[in-house]
């Protein structure tokens, strides 16, 4: 892309004194011709590049001119790269490889300190994400409807959105959009849908809200207060879900008292249900009822 050759060529002229139209034209696969045009453009964008005939001349930016090498630390850079390759992790394109060859010449401090973290956002449906991510991200950008079937709770739906945010959130990702059916803003959880299509129409942009894109506040089916007693067993799995604020020994008993918030009924259901006998519910008194109907309908399947 013409952009990410403008870039490619301020970042080398950043880098170095001087470079020949020969060596552009090479190491970015384009005419010399082309590269002219390309440094008159960044002429014109305000930055002056001087150019040198004969032997040991070249281009370079402006003495006056050149922009502080610093204005990213190694630390900064790091921090962008490692931010980079988990985006890498479920894209079909590569970008911090190449990033790192337009920003520095100090490959090997850099790639050293990225790869001590490593972060990947996809999960045991990698290929099938990486495929939706990309539809998604096309048809955003293009500004065209999608659609899916989508699987919830309450059944299988076919859906047609505008997309408007592709986000990771909650351990999961999601694509935020306007649903034509439900004529509402709506997250739809991209291990949920399938046959995913771009829909080949375009859509007009609608205004968001800041207010919209705050989803600590997105509404949910339910808010419950849950209390139960659990085992000491089973600590480490709450800890890891929910934190150690979570829970507190109740002496009496000996065991964990766990009490939090729940979004979902169904949800808090089949995780008590996945803790078996390592878990007691103290309140609710309705979800004491669910989760005994349950069990029994369970043993049903095995009597």
């Amino acid at each position: 892309m013409k952009i990410d050759r403008l870039i490619g060529i301020i970042t080398i002229l950043l880098q170095k004194e001087k470079v020949t139209t020969a060596q552009l034209a090479e190491r970015f696969e384009v005419s010399c011709r082309t590269i002219q045009r390309d440094i008159d453009n960044i002429c014109k964008a305000g930055i002056p590049i001087v150019s040198m005939q004969g032997y040991g001349g070249g281009i370079s930016i402006a003495e006056g001119y050149k922009i502080n090498k610093t204005i990213l630390t190694e630390k900064e850079l790091s921090a962008i790269f490692m931010g980079l390759k988990s985006i890498d992790s479920i894209s079909k394109d590569t970008y911090s490889q190449n990033l790192m060859e337009k920003l520095t010449n100090e490959r090997s401090t850099i790639l050293s300190d990225q790869n001590r973290v490593l972060i990947h956002l996809s999960s045991f449906h990698q290929e099938s994400l990486t495929e939706k991510i990309d539809v998604i991200k096309q048809a955003i950008s293009n500004r065209e409807l999608i659609s899916f079937q989508y699987y919830s709770e309450k059944g299988e739906s076919q859906r047609v959105i505008e997309p408007y945010y592709i986000m990771f959130r909650w351990l999961a990702w999601y694509v935020y959009g306007y649903c034509l059916a439900k004529q509402d803003y709506r997250l739809f959880k991209l291990n949920r849908l399938s046959e995913l299509q771009n829909a080949q129409t375009n859509y007009e942009e609608r205004f968001i809200s800041e207010k919209q894109l705050n989803f600590d506040d997105y509404i949910w089916i339910d808010d419950i207060k849950l209390i139960a007693l659990f085992d000491t067993s089973v600590k480490y799995r709450l800890i890891d879900e929910y934190g150690p604020e979570c829970i507190t020994f109740d002496k009496q008993s000996g065991k964990l008292r766990f009490e939090n918030v729940f979004t979902n009924r169904n949800h808090l259901t089949q995780w008590i249900l996945s803790y078996g006998d390592a878990v007691r519910v103290i309140e609710p008194l309705e979800l004491i009822d669910e989760v005994c109907k349950n069990a029994k309908n369970i043993l049903v399947h095995y009597e």
